[in-house]
């Protein structure tokens, strides 16, 4: 998957574009890993938004990328041009991997890629893309669907949301958090949140949940539970609850356990710590507790993740300095440490 080819035609949208070319290529600073070499493929000189591009080869170039990248384009009442959709269709063909931002969806879906396969796109035009492909399982719901070698994304900062996943799959949690960095987004929003929220990134001093967060994030090893959480923000559970659907687009005990994950990943990528001890810095409680709920979550176990990313060289964080875990904290109590997060009101895949 090193390289990234990224479609152009007229009338794309240069938000989206200009997002994919960011990310996959400019390597974060200190990240010793081989990057991605990218190319953008048009039919020719073509008019995004304002500006005029000039694409590096013709939509032949497509199928000789390992990740090709369709960013939406403005006018979703106009079918996409034969040329791209054919040249969309020989790049899976070719065992690429296939990613959409907003509506470039309807492309995948003009190729057929997306029959038969649940996808998204931009909420505003979920309607019209079932109704066009009735044979497409379209989700309005969620951020992006990963089905493998097809990819999905909603609209605008959805499209980030997915490129970091992409980077996340390809090089691990740390080094896809130091993307993230770079471009001062949050690290990572599953794909399964809501695309409508009031607040997606709630506003320091300006919203109820903006000391609460920091918070938990650094009580990640407790056995926290929605109760803590209400009673640290001083609202009922209830209240808590609504303003999390707000501003996160799912439950806290759903966010909770993406926290936990994602630190079990960072761990996993940037210490030798055991998995038991990674249960307990993570506030999972035991090694099984933790393997149930990480092969759930990211598709495979623990130690396939660790063997998968372990050897990759890590990036170093903004000033220069080596990434490396939060220095440890006074733990709870042994029993509570061993409380399976699933259970009495502890954290679980479901919220």
């Amino acid at each position: 998957m090193g390289t990234v080819a990224i479609a152009v035609t007229d009338g794309m949208l240069q938000f989206e574009l200009s997002v994919a070319y960011e990310i996959f290529g400019s390597a974060p600073a200190g990240v010793g890993v081989p990057w991605y070499e990218v190319s953008v493929c048009g039919p020719g000189a073509v008019r995004v938004g304002r500006f005029l591009m000039e694409p590096d080869r013709g939509l032949e170039g497509l199928r000789d990328a390992g990740t090709v990248i369709v960013p939406g384009w403005d006018d979703v009442d106009r079918p996409p041009s034969a040329a791209l959709v054919e040249a969309v269709r020989a790049a899976h063909r070719a065992r690429a991997r296939v990613a959409s931002l907003c509506t470039g969806a309807f492309v995948l879906a003009a190729a057929g890629l997306l029959d038969g396969r649940r996808a998204t796109t931009h909420w505003a035009h979920t309607d019209v893309l079932a109704a066009r492909h009735p044979l497409v399982e379209v989700d309005p719901d969620v951020l992006y669907v990963d089905n493998g070698s097809v990819l999905t994304s909603a609209g605008k900062a959805a499209a980030v949301d997915l490129c970091l996943h992409l980077v996340r799959l390809d090089h691990g949690s740390a080094i896809a958090n130091a993307v993230a960095r770079r471009l001062v987004v949050p690290p990572h929003r599953e794909g399964g949140q809501a695309q409508f929220v009031t607040t997606p990134v709630p506003a320091p001093d300006h919203h109820p949940l903006a000391e609460l967060l920091p918070w938990v994030l650094e009580r990640l090893d407790e056995p926290l539970t929605v109760q803590d959480l209400a009673r640290r923000a001083r609202m009922s559970s209830r209240h808590l609850g609504r303003h999390f659907r707000a501003a996160t687009g799912t439950t806290p005990l759903r966010w909770l356990l993406s926290q936990r994950i994602r630190h079990a990943q960072e761990l996993l990528e940037t210490t030798d710590d055991s998995v038991d001890a990674i249960a307990a810095a993570t506030g999972m409680g035991t090694a099984t507790t933790l393997r149930r709920h990480f092969h759930r979550t990211v598709g495979v176990p623990p130690d396939t993740y660790r063997r998968t990313f372990r050897s990759r060289a890590l990036p170093v964080a903004t000033g220069g300095d080596r990434i490396s875990p939060p220095r440890p904290r006074p733990g709870p109590a042994p029993e509570a440490a061993a409380a399976d997060p699933s259970r009495g009101g502890r954290p679980a895949a479901r919220g």
